[in-house]
């Protein structure tokens, strides 16, 4: 999945800010980004209880080698029908961005 494809995808659904980071794309909603895209796959922002609503939507977690062990992100693969069905893609982005303005309460930006 490249930047176009993203675009695509969420159009109609919110405006995705799209940027590259770390050989993969990085997908905000303003200052807050709540998925990302590596090796072609997109990946929603989670947290312990909706890692679980990804899992048994037969989504995997987003994982890379570090330090020659494997290391996971709380990053899931969403069900497939979020490509067919933009109902279903408005549903499970909601879930990515509710995790994402949670994980904000409290941040304090440094400036």
């Amino acid at each position: 999945m490249d930047r176009e494809a993203v675009e695509d995808l969420f159009a109609g659904i919110l405006p995705v800010r799209v940027r590259r980071m770390f050989g993969g794309l990085g997908l905000f909603d303003g200052p807050l980004m709540f998925a990302l895209v590596a090796d072609g796959e997109l990946y929603f922002k989670t947290n312990e209880e909706t890692a679980a609503l990804f899992a048994e939507a037969g989504g995997h977690a987003f994982s890379y080698a570090r330090k020659g062990k494997l290391a996971t992100m709380g990053y899931w693969t969403p069900p497939e029908s979020i490509f067919d069905d933009a109902e279903e893609l408005r549903r499970w982005t909601a879930l990515a961005l509710r995790v994402a303005h949670a994980s904000q309460v409290g941040v304090r930006r440094r400036g």
